[in-house]
């Protein structure tokens, strides 16, 4: 076939391929209209609330933004005045706004994940894979669609690392500062983000060499290499910049709201004793012992243990990165990846049956609901582990990744 030939097909294969991305965005948006329609029925109609309760408290607390008022005196919003603020047409044009906005969200991280898994030269076929991992679970989908802010939150992490991949330091130091003020457990990512700006990983996208440190034979000179790697170029301007980002958000929001801001949007969180059911395998000591008060050292360590534990209902925020890494994956869907999947679906569901029973029937099982988090706990552990265990390392750029998902070939 002659070149020119062979650049109409190439071209045509492009067009096909970005159509078929295409129809599955749109179907995807489609799914998530339906759903924030249906959701509104369920409300209406069923015992259990399709709607996410958190979503009540976003929009009372953006009503009372909207009529003047501070969002904090509605009691349980702890959140930064920017996400009451983003939902104020609530109260404006129709409730189901902000579910909107997050399902909108939702779809961008989609066309994230496409476009960082393109710069990494992954074929189109494991490209729309991927992406099919994040827009048609139903773990996902139902997120933006019950009124849950997290895809706000996770668009705004892979456009940190879209930025970073570009070389747009001041960028995703900007979006991480303003990310961290917006929700506060993004803090976790500044560890890898601090490893990935190593100044010769940065600028050239390949692994540093481990020479430069083979060769330092002094205890002094591996000193000074460490302080020298550690406060790099780059580290020290994202430090800033982000910081300098997070502490102007926070300036603001306390100037507008004072000490109710900082008690309930960032302090709460380091001295939180909920006694509520949730995910946490913490929460049923906190249950056991609230009727009695806690001193202020007693909230900070009622704290450390969450703070090192992840818990499940915020499996979003490593799960939104999952879908980057499964080309350079070794897990065969078959048997592992089944396997992963049946167990993580299965513990949760275990879960929410006692959730159910302790919320809407009455019935006091908060041993047994404690129980299941801590087999939920188990098997999140198991899935990350083996996610881990099958991962093939690959540096920031220069591999590509056939079709079929399986060989990978090294780039000039």
């Amino acid at each position: 076939m002659s070149r020119g030939g062979s650049d109409k097909t190439d071209e045509s294969l492009k067009r096909t391929n970005l159509m078929n991305f295409r129809s599955l965005l749109v179907s995807s948006m489609l799914l998530r209209v339906f759903l924030i329609i249906y959701g509104e029925w369920q409300d209406s109609h069923m015992e259990v609330r399709y709607t996410d309760i958190d979503y009540t408290v976003f929009s009372d607390a953006a009503s009372l933004m909207a009529s003047g008022e501070s969002p904090y005196k509605r009691t349980t919003y702890r959140y930064s005045p920017l996400l009451a603020l983003l939902l104020v047409p609530n109260s404006i044009f129709h409730r189901s706004w902000g579910k909107f906005i997050f399902s909108a969200s939702d779809l961008l991280v989609g066309l994230f994940i496409r476009e960082i898994l393109k710069l990494r030269k992954v074929s189109e076929k494991v490209c729309t894979v991927s992406v099919m991992v994040w827009l048609l679970n139903p773990f996902t989908f139902t997120i933006g669609t019950r009124g849950n802010c997290e895809p706000i939150v996770c668009a705004m992490i892979l456009w940190i690392i879209l930025s970073l991949m570009k070389g747009n330091l001041s960028q995703a130091a900007f979006w991480y500062g303003l990310v961290v003020h917006f929700r506060v457990y993004p803090i976790i990512y500044a560890l890898p983000i601090i490893l990935v700006l190593d100044s010769k990983l940065f600028r050239s996208g390949q692994k540093p060499p481990l020479e430069d440190w083979n060769t330092l034979t002094s205890s002094t000179e591996k000193k000074t290499f460490r302080l020298k790697s550690l406060f790099s170029r780059e580290r020290i301007m994202f430090g800033l910049i982000s910081g300098g980002v997070f502490l102007a958000c926070n300036a603001v929001s306390f100037y507008f709201y004072g000490h109710e801001f900082l008690h309930e949007a960032l302090l709460y969180h380091l001295t939180r004793t909920d006694p509520r059911h949730n995910f946490s395998i913490y929460f049923y000591h906190i249950y056991l012992h609230y009727e009695r008060q806690f001193s202020a050292v007693e909230k900070l360590i009622s704290f450390l243990p969450q703070f090192t534990v992840i818990t499940a209902q915020y499996f979003v925020w490593f799960y939104c990165l999952l879908p980057l890494i499964l080309p350079w994956s070794r897990m065969k869907l078959k048997w592992e990846g089944l396997l992963c999947i049946i167990l993580w679906i299965g513990a949760q569901t275990h879960w929410l049956l006692w959730g159910y029973m302790l919320e809407f029937k009455g019935v006091n099982v908060f041993l047994q609901l404690w129980m299941a988090s801590l087999v939920f706990l188990a098997a999140n552990t198991f899935v990350l582990v083996k996610i881990i265990q099958r991962h093939r390392f690959s540096p920031l750029f220069g591999q590509y990744v056939s079709s079929d998902g399986k060989n990978v070939k090294k780039l000039d």
